[in-house]
C-alpha cells in the first residue's frame, strides 16, 4: 500500500503548502480537507489546516516528517469556507495558512477541541409541587421554582439572577428534592424556530419599496445599496429582512464597522427577535467567540452580528448578509491579510447564492460607481423616518474670531441656548489628547516622537506624551530639552481640552468625553451613553467614534471644531473621507421631532467642498467626485497594489524596492502584460515610523486582470530575493490608506 502524503497551509509568511507524511495509525479516511493537524515545524509544533491528500511527493524522504495528530474528527471548515480562504489568500496574495489561522477563533488556532463550553442548567421537578410543606416559609424558592417551570428546557446556572433567582435558593431546591440539575451542551438543545418579540414599526413607502425590491429576490445572489440619509430607517428595513430570512429557516450575517455598535446593535436585536443571536468581534473574550463561531456553524445561531472577521465565520444555513456602514474604513484589514470584509462579503454571497445588503448614508465611490454601473442595485431612502427632519447646516468663519480650546464665541452661545432648552449638545473633534503638540514658548521646541516623523501627543489626565502613531510614551519634561526654559505650552486642542474647558462653561452640566482614551475599559462605553438615553441636557464631546450608527433623539446641535483637515491632503480619498465624516456627524442631529442645527467651525467656510456638502447634500459631493477621479484615472476607474518596505536603515527598503522594480520591469515584457503602471519606489509619506524606515511602491492598472497577472509571479520572486530578508514587506491589494 502506498503512503498518503498531507498536503498542509501553515501559519506561516510563506505562500505555499507544506507535505507531511500520514500517521499509520489513522484511516486513510479520516484525513479531509478542512481538518485541523498539529505537525512539527523547526523546534516547534504548529496547528494547520489540511487542504489536500496526495500519494506523491516531491520533499525528500529524509526531510519528510510524520503529522504528530489529528484534531478533528469531521472538517472544521466547510468546503464553502475553504474555497473562500483559498479565493482570498490568492486574490490578496497572502500565504493560504496565515489566512486560514485568521478564519479560526483564538482557541481554535491553538489546538483546543472544537466542542461548545458544557452549560450546567435547572429544571423543576415533575409533578410541580408549589404546595410542598418544605416551601411554606421560603417564598423566594416558590418563586424560583415558580420560574423554572416555565422553562421546560431550563434554566443556564449563570443565567439565573437575570431570572430574580439566587443561587442559594437553587442550592435550598435541591437539597429538597425540587429541582434537577443537567449537564448539557448548547447543541443538545432542540433549536426553536425564532419569533418575533416586539412589533415591527410600520414602514414608510420608500423603506416598504426597498423591502420590497430585496424580498423579491431573496433567493439568489444580487447586491443591493441601501443609500438612505440618516436617521431615513434603514435598520428597520434590515430587521424586517431579518424576520423574512429567520421564516424560511435560514440565518442572517451582520456585519458592522466598530466594536462600539455591538452591545447597542446587540440590544436592538434582541428586543425584536426571540432568536439565538451570536456577537463576534474583539472584545468578546476566546471562550465566549469559540462558542459564538460553533453555534453559527451549527445553526443554533440564527443573528450573527460582528467586525470584518465574523465574515469568516460558517454558518450552516446562511441566507442574508448586511454590511452596515458599507463606506467606513474599518472593514479594510490594515495589517497581515489585508482584506476588505465589505469585497469579500460579496465573493461570499455570489458564491452561495445569496443576497446582500450594502447600507449607508454616504456610500464609498466604489460602491456608488457598482451601483451606476448597474451591479449594484440601487435603493434610495431620501426622507427621515417619522417626524424627523433634516438638519440645517450652518458654516461659521473662524478666521476673525478667537477660539477657546477651540470653539468659538457664537458657538458657545448656540451650545448654551440648545441646553437651557431642554436638549443635547454633540461636540465632534476628531483628535484625542489634551493637545497635539506641547512647545517650548522660548526656543520654539516641539514634542517629538523619537521613533517616527511624528509629533507626541499631550496628554494631561495622565500628564504624559504619546504618540499616535507607534505608541511610544513618556512623562511630560519639566523643562524645555532644548533650552532648560519652563515655560512649555500645549499647542491646540484635543477632547481631553475641549472636555475641561466645557466643564467649566456649564459647570451644572454633565459632559461625557467618548474617544477611544474614556472607553478602553470593558463596560465604559455603556456607563457613557446611559445619561444620554435618559435624555437630560449634557454635552457629548468625542471623535468619530460618535459619528456613525448610533441614535441620540434629544440631540439638536452638532458642533464640528476643525473641519478643514481634510481639504489640502496629499491623499485622493482625504475628500470622500472627511464627506463621509462630516454628513455621518451631521446625521446625529435632530433624529427626533426637534429640528437639528449643525455648525461646521472653518477657516475655510466657502471652501467649495463644504459649501457643496451643506447646500446640495453627500450625493451632489459623489457624482464630482467621480468625475474628477474619471478625469484623473484614480480609483473606482484604476485598480492599484502597494508593496510596502520597511527596515533600519532607510537604505535597505530603498534596494529591496528598487529590486522589486526591476522584476516587475522584466515580468511586464515577458508576460505582455500592457494597461500597468510602476510608480516609484519613493519614501512613504512618514518615513520613519516606530522606529524603522518606510518606502512604498504603487503599481497601478486599467484592468484588475492585468494587474494580477503581474502580482502573482512577482510575489514568488520577491520571496527569494537576497533583500527581502534585509527588511520586511508586504504586498496591499486594493490599498484605501497610501500613507
Amino acid at each position: 500500500m502506498s503512503e498518503l502524503y498531507l498536503r498542509i497551509a501553515l501559519p506561516s509568511p510563506l505562500r505555499r503548502l507544506f507535505d507531511y507524511r500520514a500517521p499509520t495509525q489513522v484511516s486513510v479516511s479520516a484525513w479531509q480537507p478542512g481538518v485541523r493537524v498539529r505537525v512539527p515545524f523547526g523546534r516547534r509544533e504548529l496547528v494547520g489546516i489540511l487542504v489536500e491528500t496526495a500519494s506523491t511527493t516531491n520533499v525528500p524522504t529524509n526531510k519528510l516528517k510524520d503529522a504528530l495528530a489529528l484534531l478533528d474528527e469531521q472538517p472544521l471548515l466547510p468546503p464553502s469556507m475553504m474555497r473562500l480562504c483559498i479565493w482570498a489568500a490568492q486574490y490578496y496574495q497572502h500565504s493560504l495558512g496565515d489566512t486560514f489561522n485568521w478564519a479560526l477563533p483564538a482557541l481554535l488556532r491553538q489546538g483546543k477541541p472544537a466542542q461548545a463550553r458544557q452549560q450546567k442548567m435547572w429544571l423543576a421537578k415533575l409533578p410541580l409541587q408549589l404546595d410542598n410543606p418544605l416551601l411554606t416559609r421560603a417564598p423566594r424558592q416558590r418563586h424560583a421554582l415558580q420560574v423554572l417551570a416555565q422553562h421546560n428546557q431550563g434554566i443556564a446556572h449563570e443565567r439565573l439572577e437575570h431570572f430574580g433567582i439566587s443561587k442559594d435558593s437553587i442550592s435550598a431546591l435541591l437539597s429538597k428534592g425540587l429541582v434537577t440539575e443537567q449537564i448539557r451542551q448548547l447543541q443538545d438543545l432542540p433549536h426553536k424556530p425564532p419569533s418575533l418579540a416586539q412589533p415591527e414599526l410600520p414602514l414608510n413607502d420608500e423603506q416598504q419599496a426597498a423591502f420590497n425590491a430585496i424580498h423579491a429576490n431573496n433567493q439568489e445572489y444580487k447586491a443591493y445599496l441601501l443609500a438612505g440619509v440618516t436617521g431615513s430607517g434603514k435598520t428597520e428595513v434590515y430587521l424586517q429582512l431579518i424576520r423574512e430570512t429567520l421564516a424560511t429557516g435560514k440565518q442572517v450575517l451582520v456585519l458592522i464597522p466598530e466594536i462600539n455598535l455591538g452591545p447597542q446593535t446587540l440590544e436592538r436585536f434582541t428586543k425584536r427577535f426571540n432568536a439565538r443571536i451570536a456577537l463576534l468581534h474583539s472584545n468578546v473574550n476566546d471562550r465566549e467567540r469559540l462558542e459564538a463561531w460553533l453555534a453559527a456553524r451549527s445553526g443554533h445561531a440564527d443573528i450573527i452580528i460582528g467586525t470584518r472577521s465574523a465574515l469568516f465565520t460558517p454558518l450552516k444555513r446562511l441566507g442574508l448578509i448586511i454590511i452596515d456602514e458599507e463606506h467606513d474604513a474599518s472593514y479594510k484589514q490594515q495589517e497581515g491579510l489585508r482584506y476588505h470584509a465589505r469585497d469579500l462579503a460579496l465573493v461570499r454571497a455570489r458564491t452561495a447564492n445569496i443576497p446582500i445588503v450594502l447600507g449607508s448614508a454616504t456610500p464609498s465611490l466604489e460602491s456608488l460607481y457598482n451601483a451606476y454601473n448597474g451591479r449594484f442595485a440601487l435603493l434610495r431612502l431620501t426622507k427621515r423616518a417619522g417626524a424627523a427632519s433634516q438638519p440645517k447646516f450652518i458654516r461659521l468663519d473662524v478666521r476673525s474670531l478667537p477660539l477657546d480650546s477651540g470653539m468659538s464665541a457664537p458657538l458657545q452661545k448656540e451650545i448654551r441656548q440648545t441646553l437651557e432648552a431642554g436638549q443635547q449638545v454633540l461636540v465632534f473633534l476628531n483628535r484625542r489628547g489634551f493637545a497635539p503638540v506641547l512647545m517650548c514658548n522660548d526656543c520654539g521646541w516641539m514634542s517629538q516622537c523619537s521613533e517616527c516623523d511624528a509629533r507626541l501627543t499631550f496628554h494631561q489626565r495622565d500628564n504624559e506624551l504619546r504618540c499616535h502613531h507607534c505608541g511610544h510614551t513618556e512623562a511630560r519634561p519639566h523643562q524645555c530639552p532644548s533650552c532648560n526654559n519652563v515655560d512649555l505650552r500645549p499647542i491646540g486642542a484635543g477632547t481631553e481640552r475641549a472636555e475641561e474647558r466645557l466643564r467649566i462653561l456649564f459647570p451644572d452640566t454633565p459632559v461625557l468625553r467618548i474617544d477611544r482614551d474614556s472607553t478602553s475599559r470593558k463596560g465604559s462605553m455603556d456607563t457613557l451613553l446611559s445619561p444620554i438615553g435618559s435624555g437630560q441636557p449634557c454635552i457629548m464631546i468625542g471623535t468619530q467614534m460618535l459619528a456613525k450608527g448610533h441614535h441620540f433623539p434629544r440631540v439638536t446641535l452638532v458642533a464640528i471644531l476643525n473641519a478643514d483637515g481634510g481639504l489640502f491632503s496629499a491623499d485622493f480619498r482625504a475628500s470622500e473621507k472627511m464627506a463621509q465624516l462630516i454628513v455621518q456627524v451631521a446625521g446625529r442631529a435632530g433624529r427626533a421631532s426637534d429640528l437639528g442645527r449643525v455648525i461646521i467651525q472653518s477657516q475655510l467656510a466657502d471652501h467649495p467642498l463644504l459649501v457643496q456638502l451643506s447646500e446640495q447634500g453627500y450625493f451632489a459631493f459623489a457624482e464630482q467626485a467621480l468625475s474628477e477621479r474619471r478625469a484623473t484615472g484614480l480609483p473606482p476607474f484604476s485598480h492599484l497594489a502597494l508593496l510596502r518596505a520597511d527596515a533600519l536603515k532607510a537604505e535597505l527598503a530603498d534596494l529591496f524596492l528598487e529590486d522589486a522594480y526591476s522584476i516587475a520591469e522584466q515580468l511586464l515584457d515577458q508576460l505582455k502584460i500592457e494597461g500597468v503602471e510602476l510608480l516609484g519606489p519613493i519614501t512613504s509619506p512618514m518615513e520613519r515610523r516606530a522606529g524603522r524606515y518606510r518606502a512604498q511602491l504603487l503599481l497601478q492598472a486599467n484592468s484588475r486582470a492585468q494587474l494580477h497577472r503581474l502580482l502573482t509571479p512577482l510575489c514568488n520572486n520577491l520571496e527569494n530575493l537576497p533583500s527581502a530578508r534585509l527588511s520586511r514587506w508586504s504586498l496591499d491589494v486594493d490599498p484605501i490608506d497610501l500613507f
